[in-house]
């Protein structure tokens, strides 16, 4: 059996997220200290006691995401991974379950990546939207032609399974956008309460933000591949690796296409590790025949 192994990313965040952890285990309990530590903050206390507001602010979600989904993986008990997977933010998690990054590099460049979006986010007044039940074809047609026509940004994001397509744009592209995606026979095009267009050319900043960080970390040769958001393939190589990472800040999460990429190369079972089951789901809709579990 082939197993792999996928984390979340940001939206799979909840009040309490971890405390269970916390409270019932000593090596769970050092993971959060030492974050506290290297972010400067207790992440702990809003992680376990703050709001939903609190934990949906991109500087908090990241760092939060990330360190349960680790956390996680830790405590679980006898596991090779023979290929891993995260869907955007959770790509960190992966690099650090195959032995691409420590947990205390990848946790800094989670913090920056977080801190650089933010601010991505406030210079450029944006959104994203949820598009369901259209063709990807389509959709990728209708975004092509916004831009060429009106000059607002409207990108696809995420490719999560077939008939859900998330797109990234400027307030009045992703609004032009729904209403286009609509009359083209999509089920529901739903503006999303995120404030940022991620995976979008407008988080072009925080990708050279977060590029000069990377460039200053090292990266070691995995025990497996990891199948990159950005190009849906497996890879070895620690450079490119780091390229990847680098683009899926402006580029789309081929979330579908990964899937059927390690489905392709053998996977028979998919673990989800991480805060909800949000992947799980997913992966029962790109293919019925796998098997699919989570473990948070």
């Amino acid at each position: 059996m082939i197993h792999a192994y996928v984390f979340p990313g940001q939206g799979s965040q909840y009040p309490g997220m971890g405390k269970d952890h916390f409270e019932s285990n000593a090596f769970a309990r050092r993971f959060f200290e030492q974050a506290n530590e290297i972010l400067g903050f207790k992440i702990s206390d809003l992680m376990f006691n703050g709001t939903e507001e609190n934990l949906r602010q991109t500087n908090v979600t990241q760092p939060a995401i990330f360190l349960h989904s680790v956390i996680a993986y830790k405590m679980l008990e006898n596991t090779t991974p023979h290929m891993v997977a995260g869907h955007s933010l959770g790509e960190f998690s992966s690099l650090v379950v195959n032995g691409t990054l420590t947990f205390e590099d990848a946790l800094q460049l989670v913090s920056v990546r977080a801190s650089a979006m933010q601010k991505a986010c406030e210079a450029n007044p944006s959104s994203m939207a949820a598009v369901l039940a259209l063709d990807d074809v389509k959709a990728e047609e209708i975004c092509k032609a916004i831009l060429e026509e009106s000059g607002e940004m409207v990108v696809p994001a995420n490719y999560n399974c077939p008939g859900q397509l998330v797109i990234s744009g400027t307030n009045k592209g992703i609004h032009i956008a729904c209403e286009k995606m609509k009359a083209a026979g999509a089920k529901r095009a739903l503006k999303l309460p995120v404030g940022g267009a991620f995976h979008s050319p407008l988080m072009e900043s925080a990708k050279e933000e977060l590029s000069a960080a990377i460039q200053k970390t090292t990266f070691h040769r995995p025990v497996c591949p990891v199948y990159q958001n950005v190009i849906a393939k497996a890879v070895i190589d620690p450079d490119q690796i780091k390229q990847n990472l680098i683009d899926q800040l402006t580029g789309p999460v081929r979330w579908t296409q990964s899937i059927e990429a390690m489905i392709k190369d053998g996977a028979t079972k998919f673990t989800e590790v991480g805060p909800g089951k949000v992947l799980q789901g997913l992966i029962a809709k790109i293919n019925k025949t796998v098997e699919v579990e989570s473990f948070s």
